[in-house]
């Protein structure tokens, strides 16, 4: 049993001030409550008492007051900050500038970068041939002939992975973040380390070139990886012993996970770079969230695994999470950086989802590009999820669907995880899931089916799940994980999101009174979205109906209900403090 609770009790730890004994023998039905309300489309919706757990969950390149995105970027290149041997310097602006797809890069000095009001992000531009000094390649001995080209097929970059040039740069990490004073700075969001090749969010394929090349070899690339981690995790922590002084959860990890990390490369199995960081105590940030289903599912990094049932769950004991450090990720490229779709909310909705699950507490966004005008309710409601555990979440929530992962349709000799139905996956949870169990919960695909959103490699998706009347398949069941709600809990609201077909259901769940059931929603086969609330009378999340489940939805007729999104919601703050303590 967890230690956050909602009952009608206190809750200290996992000991209840009460005792009851709850009948597990069916009990009869009756008539829940008052009827449902329905209202078009999706409903985003919180109770008044959610408010963001932070004023800086939102981040981008430019603050902007508007969005609520509070905190802008500070981006500097190596050779800026250091543009002679042993001189450090903050009032150098650089003199390179260039232009790359729709971006312009031209940096102003470090000093009157931080000089701005608000709160700040930091990226420095490190492995480029151009951001590097010049006299880090003339004291390394480094010839012309290395630099290759990232993926933008742009810049050229140097081996960050030589030690001299590594040495040198960890030597810059170490003035800015503890001479200056950054890593303590109460302004000071996050930064992205090891700030190497494209926009400082490196991929391998630098690394690779320079491997293929023979100018460098695996032991050596593996050694460099293994110092990135440790040595930037050390400066971040003052290099002392003071636990009161440690601040490496706030560097975020640029690099590949699981499995990008070298995959096709021929360096032999998959390696684990970026869980590896996050046990080091540092943060995590991918770019590419907008591919909601693509290769994210399992990633170590942010304790996502997909388990045999073809459900991905997150390990909430892993180390990004019991070190609160930076989850970041990106979504503002729907209809920029190359990719176009001409459903964006659509989009929009589900790479927030995906971020959602992967519990992510910092959201890079463009307010332009990631449709925040458009869709501002959504984007309310992101913004209060960003950083929740189960504990202080205002709701749970579950996106009904199927789904393929791409990364995994080829088997290879790597290709290690695997799964009941691979490469299809089972919806988008979060402390809510929706199972297919006996006799009368096997549900079928939803009949929403989107292809290549934005790229290829996202596959196929239905969205939806539906019942099958005709084989007498005619409910859906809900477990509510135990983390964010058990046993006798009030002031719960539940809200269904279904196609309105001309399927007639209901929801049934218990409380101590027995089993109850709702007023029906009717059909109306408009084909389009709506929600239906229904307000909890009380209920008993013990895990007591079919299967251990904790609530069912049933269709009453002779056509199939199709959901798609169901959320369960605090009405009041679920957080209870006993004697002083949040428990």
């Amino acid at each position: 049993m967890p230690c956050y609770k909602h009952f009608t009790g206190l809750v200290c730890g996992c000991w209840l001030l009460f005792s009851t004994a709850w009948a597990a023998a069916p009990l009869p039905s009756t008539i829940h409550g008052g009827a449902p309300v329905i209202s078009p489309g999706d409903d985003w919706s919180l109770p008044g008492w959610v408010t963001p757990v932070s004023d800086y969950v939102f981040y981008s390149e430019d603050a902007d007051a508007a969005f609520h995105v509070n905190s802008h970027v500070i981006d500097v290149t190596w050779r800026q900050l250091n543009p002679y041997p042993g001189v450090y310097t903050q009032s150098l602006a650089d003199s390179w500038s260039e232009v790359n797809g729709d971006a312009t890069f031209s940096f102003d000095s470090f000093a009157s970068q931080r000089a701005q009001p608000g709160h700040y992000w930091l990226r420095i531009w490190m492995s480029g041939e151009q951001w590097a000094p010049a006299w880090v390649l003339s004291d390394c001995n480094i010839p012309a002939g290395q630099r290759w080209l990232d993926h933008s097929g742009q810049d050229r970059h140097i081996p960050l992975w030589n030690p001299c040039i590594w040495n040198h740069a960890k030597n810059l990490y170490r003035t800015v973040l503890q001479d200056w004073g950054v890593r303590s700075d109460p302004r000071f969001e996050l930064a992205y380390v090891p700030g190497g090749f494209y926009y400082t969010e490196f991929d391998f394929d630098v690394m690779w070139a320079a491997y293929q090349d023979g100018v460098t070899t695996t032991t050596d690339l593996l050694a460099w990886l293994a110092d990135v981690r440790q040595s930037l995790a050390a400066i971040a922590d003052g290099e002392n012993t003071d636990p009161d002084d440690d601040f490496h959860n706030k560097l975020a990890y640029t690099g590949e996970d699981y499995p990008f990390d070298f995959i096709g490369s021929g360096f032999g199995a998959f390696e684990h770079h970026a869980a590896d960081a996050t046990a080091m105590g540092l943060g995590v940030r991918s770019g590419i969230t907008e591919l909601f289903n693509f290769h994210l599912n399992e990633s170590p990094a942010y304790g996502s695994h997909i388990d045999t049932d073809g459900h991905v769950r997150i390990d909430e004991s892993a180390p990004v999470h019991a070190n609160h450090a930076i989850i970041g990720n990106e979504n503002e490229c729907y209809n920029s950086c190359g990719f176009s779709t001409a459903d964006p909310y659509y989009a929009v909705v589900m790479s927030n989802l995906k971020a959602l699950q992967l519990r992510t507490n910092c959201l890079y966004v463009a307010p332009a590009d990631s449709y925040m005008p458009q869709y501002s309710d959504h984007w309310d409601w992101v913004e209060k999820e960003l950083g929740r555990n189960a504990g202080n979440s205002p709701d749970a929530w579950v996106a009904l669907r199927e789904y393929e992962d791409r990364f995994w349709v080829n088997d290879s000799p790597e290709n290690t995880v695997n799964w009941n139905g691979k490469p299809w996956l089972h919806n988008f949870e979060r402390w809510l899931e929706q199972r297919d169990i006996a006799p009368d919960g096997q549900s079928r695909r939803g009949s929403d089916i989107r292809s290549n959103v934005l790229d290829p490699d996202n596959g196929t998706a239905y969205e939806g799940r539906r019942s099958d009347v005709a084989t007498s398949q005619n409910s859906l069941y809900f477990f509510v994980q135990d983390n964010f709600a058990f046993g006798p809990v009030t002031d719960l609201q539940l809200k269904v999101t279904y196609l309105d077909t001309s399927a007639d259901w209901q929801l049934h769940y218990r409380n101590h009174n027995g089993q109850l059931i709702s007023h029906p929603v009717t059909g109306g086969a408009t084909g389009t979205r709506k929600t239906a609330t229904f307000t909890l009378l009380d209920p008993l999340l013990d895990n007591s109906l079919n299967g251990g489940a904790d609530f069912q939805l049933l269709t009453t007729g002779s056509s199939d209900m199709e959901i798609l999104f169901v959320r369960l919601i605090w009405q009041t703050n679920p957080v209870i403090f006993v004697h002083g303590f949040e428990n």
